[in-house]
């Protein structure tokens, strides 16, 4: 059924094959999910011929795990960038990349899904982690801003975590459709804010004070 479905976009650059066919196979998986299409959905969506993408993929799950891989950059560049619109280190900054995290899961449902699924992913697995943990850093380092801290201490690790998984199951929650079922309206927003306040230690008192 992918097929039919599928026109060339103008918007891919032929300089750049590699980001382009990662690109069609975002939007690909976007509107089909990650076993919806083919390959050759791809390389007519991107405008190449079929043997274009074996010069940078193995095969359609290599494929997928680069845009699994582009999902956790590209997240992590953007919790990056959102925390900067806010003094660093605190919890209105830490609230952002909260809030950046699951706007991004709403935004790409099925991409986000990819991420942190469990498919082999190649036997890349490592390689996905790796950026996984890139990502995961903008919210450590952040989260050591808050403590005072100039490394990643333990007490960061243990700070950060509660954060991250009240995020994490808040997304499945809202791309799930599960927050309809409560008695009450949900602000994500508001929701975030309350509780990264709630879960964030308190701030180390200054030495000497």
């Amino acid at each position: 059924m992918a097929k039919a479905k599928i026109q060339k976009k103008t918007g891919y650059h032929h300089g750049d094959l590699r980001g382009q066919l990662i690109s069609a196979a975002r939007d690909l998986i976007e509107e089909h999910g990650p076993d919806g299409f083919s390959m050759s959905d791809a390389c007519r969506l991107a405008g190449v011929s079929n043997a274009a993408p074996y010069r940078h993929f193995k095969s359609k799950e290599d494929l997928l795990t680069e845009v699994a891989m582009d999902g956790l950059a590209r997240l992590g560049a953007q919790m990056e960038q959102h925390a900067a619109e806010y003094p660093r280190g605190t919890v209105q900054s830490l609230a952002a990349i909260g809030r950046t995290y699951v706007q991004f899961a709403m935004r790409e449902q099925h991409t986000f899904r990819l991420m942190f699924s469990t498919k082999s992913h190649a036997g890349r697995i490592e390689e996905l982690k790796t950026v996984g943990r890139g990502a995961y850093g903008v919210l450590l380092r952040e989260v050591a801003r808050y403590l005072g801290e100039d490394d990643i201490t333990e007490e960061v690790l243990q700070a950060a975590f509660p954060l991250w998984t009240q995020v994490h199951g808040l997304s499945f929650l809202a791309i799930d459709g599960k927050l309809d079922v409560t008695a009450f309206p949900v602000d994500i927003d508001q929701s975030i804010l309350l509780a990264t306040e709630r879960l964030l230690p308190p701030r180390p008192e200054p030495q000497g004070s």
